[in-house]
């Protein structure tokens, strides 16, 4: 950040923050930390999962920052039935008795994958690819996605028949797992009193896909001193009931630690954290800022944590 434009390009990422809340503010009432954790994770180049109960407005949020952010959006709801190719395309035969590629909805720049538990692990496996790879391989050939690229995918925590539960190794792929709460009641009354109105709010496009992925590099480019690195690093190492971090409180509590990706993350995390608060490089405040969404969904509690009723997010607090 020595370079002026630096410290300028960081100030004008927090002032794109502070009009994008300002404009979604118009529509969505409350959700401010998942709000918050969205566009971390948008500015981050990470994918977000949400996890709540039905009702609390998670399409209406996507479908408002692809607005504001002038992107292309597409929603794919999840069904048991659901095919890879209705997510990622095929090759159907052309009237030149030629193949050619019809794209599926993946080929967006946001995609909302609603209720992705409910569909059979293979069509997950098809969506968690392209995040991955940021591309689809079709009968050999393999087709880019547009650039910048996001998932936000949609999870209802009831554990109801026919949900098929994300393997441990695809939900390492989402950056964050965001928490969605019912809202207050005070927010509540508000929401009521705009969804039952014929008042339309019109949303501001604040930014474009090109300024997003400039946006990115910004965040990859803010220096972090050892110590935070360090911090974030060991932090992750506690969590591994098998690891020499790890105190005996965490070996009882917890059958399975986060992996290398949960340090990268909390660190580009802290990076955008730091950035959108108008600091120039992350510290350790930044990273405890992120590390619930990060972690929650990368640490397995054991029957012990389960039978005393400790949830992630407790077990998380207890180690910061």
């Amino acid at each position: 950040m020595q370079h002026r434009t630096d410290v300028e390009a960081a100030d004008a990422l927090r002032e794109a923050y502070k009009h994008i809340t300002a404009e979604l503010g118009k529509v969505i009432i409350g959700q401010d930390e998942v709000v918050k954790s969205v566009l971390i994770s948008i500015f981050s180049n990470g994918h977000c999962l949400l996890v709540g109960v039905p009702g609390l407005a998670k399409t209406l949020l996507v479908q408002t920052v692809a607005q504001i952010l002038d992107l292309n959006f597409s929603r794919i709801q999840f069904t048991p039935d659901l095919m890879p190719s209705d997510i990622i395309g095929s090759e159907i035969l052309g009237e030149d008795r030629n193949f050619k590629f019809i794209s599926g909805p993946v080929f967006a720049n946001i995609i909302l994958a609603d209720e992705i538990n409910r569909t059979p692990p293979k069509t997950q496996a098809a969506l968690l690819e392209a995040m991955q790879e940021k591309a689809v391989t079709v009968a050999g050939i393999t087709h880019k996605l547009s650039q910048p690229f996001f998932v936000l995918a949609t999870q209802n925590p009831i554990e109801q028949e026919g949900t098929y539960p994300l393997p441990e190794a695809q939900l390492d792929r989402f950056m964050f797992n965001v928490a969605l709460d019912y809202p207050t009641l005070a927010e509540e009354l508000q929401i009521v009193k705009n969804t039952t109105s014929t008042t339309v709010a019109e949303v501001k496009k604040i930014l474009n896909g090109e300024q997003i992925i400039y946006f990115q590099q910004l965040v990859r480019n803010i220096p972090v001193t050892d110590h935070v690195l360090e911090y974030a690093v060991k932090l992750v190492a506690k969590t591994r009931p098998g690891g020499e971090s790890a105190s005996a409180e965490v070996k009882r509590l917890l059958n399975w630690g986060a992996g290398p990706r949960a340090s990268q993350f909390l660190i580009l995390g802290a990076k955008c954290h730091a950035v959108i608060n108008g600091k120039y490089s992350p510290d350790i405040e930044d990273v405890k800022a992120v590390a619930k969404p990060v972690l929650r969904h990368r640490i397995i509690r054991s029957y012990h944590a389960e039978a005393e009723g400790l949830s992630a997010d407790a077990i998380i607090e207890r180690l910061l």
